[in-house]
């Protein structure tokens, strides 16, 4: 038997080995921190016997299916903790998340955040118990049986909805015994010390607010304490820049219960909002787009040769019009479409770059719902590009540089992941090969690092996706470049050859944003709402230091409103002091002071978020050195952002 190890080494045995032993033959010191193996690209565990020739990685806590792992093992550790000290309590899920994990629990008695200390005193006497970690199987209905004897109907009912022929496994310590697929550390102790309970919330069972509601208890684990203290920073930081928070102080946008999921937009957040658009539409006409708008409500037909209505139709809102079925569009692509074939194109016409900034709307859980971040309505920067098959690696590229170009002005690193076929998807798999091959060669052809990311494509194609990061360390998936063989077959989209001949066309769905909506609330984290000049609702406030010099006040403000520049002015008779603090609150770039002497002189006092007190100037060098910054996208380092 032949494994095939990542570093492309091979290692033969006569006999089946475990994941384990076989870590074990590599290095001891690997077997003692190892997490989980992947055997040709699956996560599994360290008890799995490999019986023939196969690809081998052995994942700790520094891979993140390996950490996932930890934080699942650590899952049960507090579900085991729980059941110590609330017999009671009865276990729904408890998987690993992308920060941590969670279980969904039903109390007999309401938990708060004053058990979190109790729940996590219990916990570390589990991991120091340093009980063995078994997984089993049975059959299923003694795996019922089983389950109805430990009197956890949760567990029931995820049994009987298993397919007849599945594996129904088992994990065990101590005591405590879960139903679960794994895979799992060896035992409690390897879950370490490095946890800690966050929160906990309500959640519907099977996420249906026709079922119950349970309590969700969120945590999550390291493998250092150093770093659990890192991300409990971060996450502190982050409760600082909640977009939700600085948006209603800032006055930026507001949510309803009038329209839940929908946000509304007040005027400052309207001038942040357009400022974004006016930007990308300014990038957008250089790099050879033009710009569309199509309907926000289609017919049904529409959809159905989309692909749209069987795979994506519980998200969408439907709607009768004159006795026929039509729905909200959830996506921009099929009206593009549309534009596309309303008239004949030939190769020439070829690239065909088409933007379209599109209000879509899809039906989001209520339990989902997350400021500007998770909506129901959103603008979406979508762009549609019609090529022949020997542009896609250009027009690729193209989109790259686009998105590169945007994300370097905001100060975003980045990272890519090629994601591949999902399950549910069509077309077939000669298509499928051909762009997967496409987008793979072209990041290939730009040299940009990428990973893979196995099942995570579009239904109708591949996608390369990028994933930021921001000021205090968290990812964001916003960009996507979709390749799509599909849209073009099923609406039979043509173009003239140069041969004279009907050729199809291919075609690339992108955005640089994503969601308008969501990229403005990661902009308000990512600057505390403290903005670049540019960006800034509001760039200049003057600030009268009396009554007197009112009038002064509003020459000043009238120049600067003639330059182009977003000034207000503050009128209220309050001290000066007072004014500068509310200004510095409000998070305004520039404050303009004036009074005797600057009303004497012709000059302005200017303060500045960045660097304080700048000292006194003309009006006219302030104005040219203001622009100068708002043209160049310049983003000073704040000093009291």
């Amino acid at each position: 038997m032949k494994i095939t190890l990542k570093d492309g080494s091979v290692k033969e045995y006569a006999q089946p080995m475990s994941v384990l032993d076989i870590a074990r033959d590599i290095s001891e010191g690997l077997a003692r921190v190892a997490c989980a193996g992947q055997v040709n690209g699956e996560t599994v565990d360290l008890r799995t016997v490999i019986e023939e020739d196969a690809q081998l990685s052995i994942l700790t806590a520094k891979d993140a299916e390996g950490l996932g792992v930890l934080r699942h093992t650590a899952s049960h550790v507090m579900a085991q903790a729980v059941k110590r000290l609330y017999p009671g309590v009865k276990l729904a899920i408890g998987p690993s998340i992308a920060d941590g994990f969670y279980y969904d629990m039903e109390f007999e008695t309401p938990l708060t955040s004053d058990d979190f200390d109790k729940i996590e005193a219990e916990m570390k006497k589990i991991v120091k118990e340093d009980l063995e970690i078994k997984r089993f199987t049975l059959p299923r209905q003694e795996a019922i049986a089983y389950m109805q004897n430990r009197q956890e109907p949760y567990k029931v009912e995820l049994i009987q909805d298993l397919p007849e022929d599945a594996e129904i496994s088992f994990y065990s310590q101590g005591e405590f015994v879960d139903l679960c697929a794994g895979p799992h550390l060896k035992s409690t102790k390897e879950v370490g010390k490095a946890f800690k309970i966050l929160s906990l919330a309500g959640a519907y069972w099977r996420g249906s607010e026709k079922n119950k509601m349970l309590t969700r208890l969120y945590a999550t684990a390291f493998p250092k304490k150093e770093d659990l203290e890192n991300y409990i920073t971060m996450m502190e930081e982050a409760k600082k820049r909640d977009h939700r928070k600085l948006g209603r102080e800032l006055g930026l946008f507001m949510l309803h219960d009038a329209g839940p999921g929908f946000p509304f937009y007040l005027p400052k957040g309207m001038v942040l909002k357009n400022t974004l658009l006016d930007y990308w539409r300014e990038l957008h006409k250089k790099a050879g787009y033009v710009e569309i708008s199509t309907p926000v409500i289609l017919n049904r037909s529409l959809w159905e040769t989309s692909g749209h209505w069987d795979h994506y139709k519980n998200n969408m809102y439907t709607t009768v019009i004159d006795d026929q079925d039509y729905a909200i569009k959830p996506m921009n692509c099929p009206g593009g479409v549309l534009v596309y074939a309303s008239e004949s194109r030939s190769y020439r016409d070829l690239p065909l770059r088409m933007g379209e900034l599109g209000l879509v709307h899809r039906h989001e859980k209520s339990g989902t719902l997350h400021g500007l971040m998770r909506v129901r309505c959103f603008t979406q920067d979508d762009a549609h590009i019609f090529m022949t098959p020997e542009q896609i690696r250009d027009e690729i590229k193209g989109v790259v540089a686009l998105i590169d170009e945007v994300y370097s002005l905001f100060g975003f690193p980045y990272h890519v992941e090629l994601s591949t076929r999902p399950e549910d998807s069509m077309g077939s798999d000669e298509d499928w090969e051909m762009a997967t091959s496409a987008l793979q060669g072209a990041l290939d052809d730009l040299g940009l690092d990428y990973v893979i990311n196995e099942g995570d494509g579009a239904f109708y194609g591949p996608k390369i996706d990028f994933h930021l990061v921001d000021c205090i360390g968290r990812t964001w998936q916003c960009g996507t470049i979709q390749l799509d063989f599909q849209l073009p077959q099923r609406f039979e989209l043509e173009y003239i050859g140069a041969d004279g001949e009907k050729h199809r066309p291919i075609m690339i769905h992108r955005v640089v944003y994503g969601s308008i909506d969501r990229f403005i609330g990661i902009l308000i984290e990512h600057f505390a709402g403290a903005f670049p000049t540019w960006l800034a609702p509001v760039q200049v406030k003057v600030l009268p230091i009396s009554d007197k010099f009112m009038e002064y006040a509003k020459s000043v403000r009238d120049k600067l409103d003639e330059a182009g520049i977003r000034v207000e002015l503050d009128t209220r008779s309050e001290k000066i002091g007072y004014k500068i603090r509310e200004a510095q609150t409000a998070k305004i770039p520039y404050m303009l002071i004036v009074g005797q002497k600057e009303e004497e002189e012709g000059t302005v006092s200017v303060r500045s978020r960045f660097a304080g007190d700048e000292g006194g100037r003309t009006l006219d060098a302030f104005i040219a050195d203001i622009l100068k910054e708002i043209a160049s996208k310049e983003n000073r380092n704040a000093k009291n952002a």
